[in-house]
């Protein structure tokens, strides 16, 4: 497989990320291949804001492959960029075991042959995007109050042209969420009164400090945590999963892949946040409506070998350390 120019996203606060990137960089060079650095956090104005995915990308040459060093935030980051031009993206764990980043540092070089020789197992997976009633828009000196990153804000979407896909009523946004977009109340003293609409018509009415809407690899990030179904990232599909609601109905649904989830802020509720992939990307008022659907586009994932996420799963949560299940074996470890 062709690959010319490699773009690089780094964990720069961990020095096995940025031992690993070293590596990266000796196996382009003796290829000849250009690796560019994708600096999500500068910018050329505004500190506290970051540049538009399209702009990260151009900056960096439109590569061939994206290549993340880090943990899953770092995959995240890199998987936006690589979005852009529909290319794949390797995440290379430097931390804790994720659910995105499967390659270890110690199998970068092996991985990056297998890509070129076109031998690397290529998985796909589905993502989410989103129109709205009108463009989103960050009030000012909200970031610094929330504090919802680690690093300076994501700038409001842009738009998009209308594709065709979902409803015409609002503006298309120029989002990918590989994980999820959160709606959220800002006021600790008030709840976010949201209705939910699927294929337009109303579903429920919910007050809750926040409601998920997930797609299958973002159902074990906070769907997860919130008490949400877990979801093999090989189907497609929506979930939404309210938090906390002060209602009866706490339960999560899962919709097909050509269904809408729309989300729209009641009158009576208190602003709402929006959050992509766990960052923040605009605040809603009562009335505003945000619809998450399925993208047309997917994000391609580069593995070594066919992922096998269900031992991932079983490792992370430590499923086989249970006690009940631990005496419940023989001393081999095979069932009774």
């Amino acid at each position: 497989m062709s690959c010319r120019r490699i773009g690089l996203v780094v964990h720069q606060g961990r020095p096995a990320a940025v031992a690993a990137a070293e590596v990266v960089r000796r196996w382009s060079g003796e290829r000849g291949i250009d690796v560019r650095d994708v600096d999500v956090w500068k910018t050329d104005g505004d500190p506290g804001i970051r540049r538009h995915a399209k702009d990260e990308v151009s900056s960096t040459g439109h590569p061939d492959l994206v290549v993340t060093i880090g943990g899953d935030g770092t995959f995240l980051r890199g998987a936006r960029v690589a979005a852009v031009d529909g290319v794949p993206v390797l995440g290379v764990n430097s931390g804790r075991v994720g659910f995105l980043t499967e390659i270890e540092p110690s199998e970068i070089a092996e991985s990056l042959s297998a890509f070129e020789a076109g031998e690397a197992v290529i998985e796909e997976r589905q993502v989410l995007t989103m129109e709205a009633s009108r463009p989103l828009e960050i009030p000012g000196g909200m970031g610094a109050l929330l504090c919802y990153s680690r690093g300076p804000l994501l700038p409001p979407p842009q738009l998009r042209p209308y594709s065709g896909v979902g409803s015409s009523a609002g503006v298309q946004l120029d989002v990918t969420a590989v994980n999820d977009v959160v709606f959220e109340k800002l006021a600790r003293d008030r709840q976010a009164s949201l209705g939910v609409y699927i294929n337009g018509e109303l579903f429920a009415s919910y007050s809750a400090d926040a409601l998920i809407v997930a797609s299958p690899t973002g159902s074990t990030a906070y769907n997860f945590a919130a008490g949400g179904p877990v979801l093999s990232p090989r189907m497609r599909g929506i979930v939404f999963t309210p938090v906390a609601p002060h209602m009866v109905f706490n339960r999560s649904v899962v919709v097909a892949p050509d269904e809408t989830v729309a989300v729209r802020v009641l009158e009576g509720s208190g602003q709402v946040a929006v959050s992509v992939d766990g960052q923040l990307r605009g605040v809603l008022d009562p009335g505003d409506w945000v619809s998450v659907l399925a993208a047309e586009w997917l994000i391609r994932l580069v593995r070594l070998r066919p992922a096998n996420f269900y031992s991932r799963l079983r490792q992370r949560f430590g499923l086989s350390d249970a006690p009940a299940a631990i005496a419940d074996t023989n001393h081999t470890g095979e069932p009774r």
